[in-house]
């Protein structure tokens, strides 16, 4: 992935998530939007992946699974 000034590295896991490289925000891996990290609510442990919402966590769970 580029350089993308402000873009954190998260290692997700259940409940929390660890910071890697600090940042201000992580991209929905649906969507692609910037997702603030106070914002963030919601993520896969085991996708190692952030998503804007339900919708996007939903999508993401179903496209990993070849639904």
């Amino acid at each position: 992935m580029a350089d993308i000034p402000g873009l954190a590295v998260l290692h997700y896991d259940t409940p929390d998530f660890q910071v890697v490289k600090g940042g201000t925000f992580v991209l929905c891996a649906i969507s692609g939007e910037r997702i603030p990290l106070d914002r963030l609510t919601y993520w896969s442990a085991e996708f190692q992946e952030a998503y804007r919402g339900a919708v996007e966590a939903t999508q993401g769970f179903l496209r990993k699974r070849g639904v």
